[in-house]
């Protein structure tokens, strides 16, 4: 009945009807609720026990021909409505991460902008520069908050806590919580008064 409560009549048909269409198509899987866009599905490593919100665009752009998986999930990872995941290079996400809705996560960027002599020219066509790609990685116990964007180049360590709006541009070190743009802890947390406690730089 709590289901019932929570979903209405229309949301448990669609919870059911998602249900069957995981265990059918992503069997490792918690629940996959549809529609869902995965592309590049030999690139990427759901994980076990994942569950998705609807609307999620997850893919895998490979630079050459390859089996690897170059998104990686790891166990019972929760996403929410509308993340879009993309990998080129290496996505690590691990276990019991918690995402919350339109958060975007990439390895990748069309052009080089570091100021060396690979910079793209802003004369060229965005679409035709070469991509720039750098490894993310988001270790176990990590929650993102809702439209948190992810860029290349970033670890973000586990059990940190991503408030929602933030850009993660440089990697956040474990056990923190970080706002902003871009993303800066706030508070760490201390595990002999098993308080969150205000962080100094």
């Amino acid at each position: 009945m709590k289901v019932l409560q929570h979903y209405g009549y229309m949301g448990l048909i669609k919870i059911t009807l998602s249900l069957i269409k995981t265990k059918i198509f992503f069997p490792k899987a918690r629940l996959i609720r549809f529609p869902i866009d995965i592309r590049n599905k030999k690139n990427i490593d759901l994980g076990e026990n994942l569950t998705t919100g609807v609307g999620c665009r997850i893919e895998s752009f490979p630079q050459t021909n390859t089996e690897s998986k170059l998104l990686k999930f790891g166990n019972n990872v929760q996403l929410n409505d509308y993340v879009h995941i993309t990998a080129a290079h290496s996505v690590e996400i691990g276990n019991n991460v918690l995402m919350a809705s339109k958060i975007y996560i990439s390895d990748c960027t069309h052009g080089s902008y570091i100021g060396n002599e690979d910079d793209s020219d802003p004369m060229s066509l965005p679409i035709d520069r070469p991509l720039s790609v750098k490894a993310v990685k988001i270790e176990d116990n990590v929650w993102l908050g809702e439209f948190v964007s992810v860029l290349p180049g970033v670890t973000i360590g586990q059990g940190t806590i991503v408030g929602a709006n933030s850009v993660v541009s440089k990697s956040l070190p474990p056990f923190v919580i970080a706002v902003g743009s871009p993303a800066k802890p706030i508070k760490f947390y201390n595990f002999e008064s098993k308080r969150w406690k205000k962080y100094v730089n």
